[in-house]
């Protein structure tokens, strides 16, 4: 539970806490740009044109984060039938905000590499980045699950036919219960399946640092 972090390090807990806000931040900004960008206003004109973190953070979700160590921004308005693509233009949108997440990565990894040259590794500067590449990776890696509302179910439906309508109807509806049963299952029952996901990729990452 992050919120127990905050008593027992209070610096730690801050570190987490700004990772978070800057992940949610870059993700949801990504979205709101690729729509704006593809030819959909409705973003722009709700204010979420933005790299302000109050314009994206859900205070449920935040709650949600800090308590049970998941939880969600606040969605970002796309009007797909105003996109320059109609069959992929919500499916770009939908993957703009993990890319943002992948990319943001990449700059962390090249400033923990440049940074560690003259500060040693147990620095608050370094350890910070560190959460930086960590939690984007892992924000990045589970939105692409193809289970609504995350992102990569607006992927999977625009790769399916059209004949499969119903089911994506009946998908998206049912996709949010689905995704959290799985997740309270995988804490309460201790299956890991989430944490070997991104346990593999974070060792991945420890290859280039």
């Amino acid at each position: 539970m992050l919120f127990s972090t905050l008593f027992d390090s209070p610096m730690m807990f801050l570190v987490i806490v700004l990772g978070i806000v800057y992940a949610l931040t870059i993700h949801e900004f990504a979205h709101a740009a690729a729509a704006t960008y593809l030819g959909d206003d409705t973003a722009k004109f709700s204010g979420r044109l933005s790299l302000n973190p109050l314009a994206h953070l859900d205070i449920f979700g935040t709650m949600m984060l800090l308590v049970a160590g998941f939880g969600w921004g606040k969605p970002v308005p796309v009007n797909p039938y105003n996109l320059k693509y109609k069959k992929w233009g919500n499916a770009m949108v939908a993957l703009a905000g993990p890319v943002s997440n992948f990319i943001s990565v990449i700059l962390f990894i090249v400033m923990f590499r440049v940074a560690s040259y003259w500060l040693p590794y147990d620095n608050m500067m370094l350890t910070f980045v560190a959460y930086l590449m960590m939690i984007n990776l892992i924000l990045g890696i589970f939105n692409l699950i193809p289970i609504p509302p995350l992102d990569g179910s607006k992927v999977l439906f625009a790769a399916l036919p059209d004949s499969l309508d119903d089911w994506k109807q009946r998908f998206a509806v049912n996709g949010p219960w689905i995704l959290l049963i799985l997740l309270l299952a995988d804490s309460f029952f201790d299956l890991k399946i989430f944490a070997s996901v991104f346990n593999f990729f974070l060792d991945l990452l420890g290859y280039f640092l």
